[in-house]
């Protein structure tokens, strides 16, 4: 199975005959391009046109991080899979009112429905958590009912808040209050947690895609606009709270994630390289991990992105209605 590279430090990124080198301090790693899915970038590193060349050949994208660990952008191979009809059918469903809005409907139930299974297993030892996820509740019913892309956003916001509410109850750890979500920066060392685990999603995501027949730049609950990439984001939205949350909770209450992790010179809200690779060791170890699906069996949660990939695929060519993935716990 191809996996992901992480590149921390900073360093030199060479191609040697049909292979990648990876060069730090004098020291080299090789990175066998035949088993790399994708390089994720958090170090500076130089690299030249060979590279890129070798990274287009292999068709493995390379997506960029700046110091505070946001996502500055991505170098996105050839695409060798994109089909004038399937961008036909993806923008006819962009622009058709109800058919864009079925499908915002759609990755916001898959979201809340995922958000809904977390909180009935943490509500099993903490009982105050019922008012929350009742309040959740009542916010999922109201969705059919709603006409416009910009209310199905604020019902959305109104969820992540409640949802947000219910991590003071979840975590155990000391120095991990959630106060309200906060991007860029972060204000505190959970915000981090989040925007951290988030940003690999969407790169995982996206990713994902570029394997398949769609076109990332078109996107339905987030606004396909001067952004590069929004399917991504909308298809990351309904595994955030298995794949990004769940790593998380389990990070701190293990205590395997402290405040010593993060840069006290900022405040402590950004991981620091050692809190990185633990994340992201943890996530990895997330997405490789596999369950029992209905009719496929046993399936790694990578390979159920690409799934859902394939059922948005679907969706566009008539074949089946699309339907968000919902964990069964």
């Amino acid at each position: 199975m191809k996996k992901s590279i992480y590149l921390f430090s900073d360093g030199v990124l060479k191609r040697k005959d049909h292979t990648l080198l990876f060069i730090q301090d004098g020291q080299k790693r090789a990175l066998p391009v035949q088993a790399i899915e994708e390089i994720m970038v958090f170090g500076e590193i130089d690299l030249n046109k060979r590279v890129l060349e070798l990274l287009t050949k292999h068709k493995i994208p390379l997506h960029f991080f700046n110091y505070y660990e946001y996502y500055v952008g991505s170098y996105y191979p050839r695409t060798y899979l994109n089909s004038g009809y399937m961008t036909i059918q993806q923008v006819r469903c962009y622009l058709e009112p109800k058919e864009r809005l079925y499908l915002a409907r759609s990755f916001v139930k898959g979201a809340i429905k995922n958000i809904q299974k977390n909180l009935a297993y943490y509500k099993k030892k903490i009982d105050d958590l019922e008012p929350l996820k009742e309040e959740i509740d009542s916010y999922y019913q109201k969705i059919d009912s709603i006409s416009t892309i910009e209310e199905l956003m604020g019902i959305e916001a109104q969820v992540r808040k409640s949802y947000y509410d219910a991590f003071g109850y979840i975590l155990l750890q000391e120095g991990f209050v959630f106060g309200k979500r906060t991007k860029r920066p972060p204000k505190n060392p959970l915000n981090a947690l989040i925007s951290f685990g988030n940003s690999l999603l969407y790169m995982s995501v996206l990713t994902q895609i570029y394997h398949t027949h769609l076109d990332p730049r078109i996107g339905y609950l987030h606004e396909s606009n001067q952004r590069s990439f929004s399917l991504n984001l909308d298809i990351a939205e309904v595994f955030k709270p298995i794949l990004v949350d769940r790593v998380i909770f389990s990070l701190i209450n293990r205590k395997q994630i402290s405040l010593k992790h993060f840069d006290k010179d900022v405040g402590y809200t950004y991981l620091n390289e050692q809190g990185r690779k633990i994340f992201v060791q943890a996530y990895e170890e997330k997405l490789q991990t596999t369950i029992k699906r209905p009719v496929i069996g046993k399936v790694s949660y990578k390979r159920l992105l690409r799934l859902e990939c394939y059922k948005l695929y679907k969706h566009f060519m008539l074949e089946d209605l699309y339907k968000p993935f919902v964990s069964e716990w």
